[in-house]
């Protein structure tokens, strides 16, 4: 595998050019890697069958490329193999209510990623890419659990889509209306923080009696995610 140092900076192209709020955009690929980290769920875009379709999926990313499960992608690879896919994650941190409707947003890390992705066939890196999926949900879980054995591995389409070509915008900050006209309403204004957490764990009501919740998961109750 290519381990060479990766550009901090991510190139500027057609796709990936900010048009609208050019402010909130960024081509740091440190804030790339950090949009990515704190989640593992995407939205996968990919033409199927001459027809548009957006598909959730679990993701893990090692800061060159972005492995995920991809079933889908993988059949619009088999008749098409230089089709483009687009990968979003984004993470929703707030609603930005104004005084005035128009004026109302949302507080936002979001990332798109753009490039055709290759179907893992190496074993070393289909097991390098799945640990990182599954690290990227439940850090510890990987060697702690039973590993995929041979026929697992054949059954399971991974795919990788390198980090070359991408962009992200981030959204901040409270309503920008409190020095206009509408700030003499007597209408309240700010945001309302959004934010995602564990819960307690449930336990399989199968599990035999004196298995304990593992560590890594537990220490995991209560706490945000990303």
């Amino acid at each position: 595998m290519n381990h060479s140092p990766l550009p901090t900076t991510l190139p500027e192209t057609e796709r990936t050019r900010h048009r609208r709020l050019r402010e909130q955009g960024s081509l740091d690929r440190g804030v790339l890697d950090a949009v990515l980290k704190a989640g593992f769920i995407c939205h996968l875009g990919v033409v199927l069958d001459g027809h548009p379709m957006v598909v959730p999926t679990v993701y893990g990313s090692d800061g060159r490329n972005l492995y995920f499960h991809g079933s889908v992608a993988s059949r619009s690879l088999a008749t098409s193999p230089d089709t483009t896919v687009c990968i979003t994650v984004t993470h929703v941190d707030g609603l930005v209510l104004a005084r005035s409707v128009f004026e109302h947003g949302v507080n936002y890390r979001s990332a798109m990623v753009y490039g055709t992705p290759r179907l893992v066939t190496d074993a070393e890196e289909k097991l390098a890419g799945l640990r990182c999926l599954t690290e990227q949900s439940a850090p510890g879980q990987w060697d702690y659990a039973r590993r995929p054995n041979r026929k697992e591995l054949a059954a399971t389409a991974l795919l990788a889509l390198p980090l070359d070509e991408a962009s992200v915008k981030i959204s901040t900050g409270g309503p920008d209306d409190g020095d206009g006209p509408d700030a003499r309403l007597g209408l309240w204004a700010g945001v309302l923080p959004i934010s995602a957490a564990f819960g307690d764990v449930e336990p399989d009501p199968a599990l035999e009696d004196g298995i304990e919740v593992p560590a890594h998961i537990a220490v995991r109750a209560g706490t945000g995610l990303g």
